[in-house]
């Protein structure tokens, strides 16, 4: 029986699964399975996943029914003492198993370890990969996890299997948000380890979840109201200030993807939600650096602002050939990486 099992999801992916594969088959901790259930793809994913020679690699297909079915499918099939999640189209650092297990095993009474996360997005010639100031937090952080997922995604957290059994099967009814609210349903009876280290590599790409906002949004309130009925009474004072910063984020989300005047007001909109919700938002630096993205937005064509602002970037950035995540270090913010790369 290995110790850990490590569950990926597949649809529609032949462009970047092996990328996907090679970053589990290249950790340093080596006793684990991996359990592979392809969500009814009609590419050749399930063919490729099939073609790599290792014991450890079990391919299931079923029909398409959705990111969190798969993983919930993952799940029955897993035998590991420790589960975790990795989404098609994201990729590990070698060491992030290794590390992970060992903060476990070295805090018996936290059932949960999860790592720092950089987001990934091709400009132009370049993988560009920007690290996240959010705070992180150990222990009981059922509080702080409310108020905003900083875990990142579905592709970070490694459990113990009895905590997996205890919360039951990732939710249908919000996949775009069902990372958020199983973190949360994990960390309401349990105790989570931080790792402080870049491990996680979310990539971002067209036609993401992440990319198509209205939905998320429409799900991501919906989960809100899901999160606080279930919440006890000591924590509802925490519900304006959850939606002050979901609003935030959204606002984000569509100026990163501001293709006209419309995005624009949309992000204008979600601002002033966010402002009203929780007005102590306009003393947060994070919040001043997202207005002042929208104001500029207001006064000057979109294609203006991003490029003003990926030149911004850039004097921040530094250039690295190297072809391995796990040297991966980025400073100031953001670093850019050669697009000629390839995991080994």
């Amino acid at each position: 029986m290995p110790a850990i099992s490590v569950i990926i999801p597949t649809y529609n992916a032949e462009d970047i699964v092996l990328e996907t594969i090679n970053s589990v088959l290249d950790q340093t901790f080596t006793d684990f399975e991996l359990i592979i259930i392809d969500d009814g793809s009609k590419d050749r994913t399930v063919e490729l996943a099939e073609m790599i020679d290792d014991p450890r690699i079990k391919v299931f297909a079923y029909e398409n029914a959705g990111v969190c079915t798969a993983r919930n499918r993952g799940i029955q099939h897993a035998s590991g003492e420790f589960i975790s999640f990795l989404d098609h189209d994201d990729l590990w650092t070698a060491d992030k198993l290794e590390l992970q297990l060992s903060a476990l095993q070295n805090n018996p009474d936290a059932d949960v370890a999860y790592s720092q996360v950089v987001r990934m997005a091709e400009q132009r010639d370049y993988l560009v990969f920007k690290s996240s100031n959010t705070p992180l937090f150990d222990g009981s952080i059922y509080a702080h996890l409310l108020q905003g997922n900083f875990i990142g995604n579905g592709s970070n957290i490694l459990a113990r299997r009895k905590a997996i059994e205890a919360v039951g099967g990732f939710d249908p009814a919000c996949p775009y948000c069902a990372d958020w609210d199983y973190c949360l349903r994990l960390a309401a009876i349990s105790s989570y380890v931080f790792v402080p280290k870049e491990q996680i590599i979310y990539r971002q790409v067209p036609g993401s979840m992440s990319s198509k906002v209205a939905i998320f949004e429409e799900q991501g309130l919906f989960m809100i109201e899901k999160l606080y009925q279930a919440a006890s009474t000591e924590f509802q004072y925490l519900k304006r200030q959850t939606l002050s910063k979901f609003y935030r984020h959204c606002t984000e989300l569509y100026l990163e993807r501001c293709e006209g005047t419309a995005q624009v007001i949309k992000a204008y909109t979600k601002m002033s939600l966010a402002i009203r919700m929780c007005p102590k938002t306009l003393l947060e630096k994070s919040t001043l650096k997202i207005m002042s993205k929208l104001f500029l937005s207001l006064i000057f064509p979109a294609n203006l602002v991003n490029f003003l602002i990926q030149l911004n970037k850039k004097r921040a950035c530094y250039f690295c050939l190297r072809t391995d995540f796990a040297a991966l270090n980025p400073v100031n913010d953001i670093s850019v990486v050669s697009l000629g790369y390839k995991s080994t």
